[in-house]
């Protein structure tokens, strides 16, 4: 199971025998989810290129979903003692498969804070917890996409022979740069750093930081039990999703 994914660079973990109860009641939604998964590419000016709202990527891997049944739901829970209700709780998973044997609900965390990681985990848990699902999974960027995404800009960069800030906002439609950000890549290429490099080094720490949503800091949690005992299915994308 997932081999085809594991070829191509993912990360997967498998936690508290999601994988049996995936292969013996889910066969058919995994290789929908599998083959999600391989198709959609990111360009690499994606990852530099800035808007308002989630990214194209991961709308792209969204729309994806959607098409295999993998749809956006509300689990309300409610706790009635002698007609008073003590408990309310109400969490919306992004993206949730059901059949007959059960209910998956998914979570993609492309590029948020950390903190959401403990905030899907515990949602899995309690969701677990009154048999509203099966198992949860977590899907985001993966060791060798955030060991690589420095080279993966300052290569792009460097390739299209930009050498200035104003270079990079008319490429790549990107919001005017604040006095802060130009002077961390000042800074670096008066230490004697290429602009590719400096902008890069600078943009990668701004964007896609060590306090942001990866497979260190989602294994992290895993190591101490954050979700448990809730099944999980946890997959980080590798650097060969992005084209150049």
């Amino acid at each position: 199971m997932f081999q085809r994914l594991v070829d191509d660079g993912f990360d997967i973990a498998i936690r508290n025998h999601a994988g049996a109860i995936l292969s013996v009641d889910f066969p058919d939604q995994i290789a929908g989810l599998e083959s999600a998964l391989l198709e959609p590419a990111i360009p690499v000016g994606e990852l530099i290129g800035s808007g308002g709202g989630e990214a194209k990527s991961t709308q792209r891997l969204r729309n994806r979903l959607y098409a295999e049944g993998w749809r956006k739901h509300n689990f309300n829970f409610r706790l009635i003692v002698d007609g008073v209700e003590t408990v309310s709780h109400s969490h919306e998973i992004d993206h949730v498969c059901r059949s007959a044997a059960g209910v998956i609900a998914l979570e993609i965390e492309w590029n948020n804070k950390d903190p959401f990681f403990d905030r899907d985990l515990e949602n899995f848990q309690r969701l677990h917890a009154q048999s509203a699902i099966s198992l949860g999974v977590i899907i985001t960027r993966g060791a060798s996409l955030q060991g690589n995404m420095v080279a993966l800009v300052r290569d792009c960069i460097e390739q299209r022979g930009i050498t200035d800030e104003a270079g990079m906002i008319a490429a790549f439609s990107m919001k005017d740069r604040t006095q802060r950000q130009r002077e961390a890549v000042a800074g670096r290429m008066a230490r004697g750093e290429s602009f590719a490099q400096g902008f890069a080094q600078a943009f990668v720490a701004d964007k896609f930081g060590q306090a942001t949503t990866h497979w260190a800091k989602l294994k992290e949690r895993i190591d101490r039990g954050v979700g448990n005992p809730c099944p999980l299915l946890l997959i980080g994308l590798p650097v060969g999703v992005v084209t150049r």
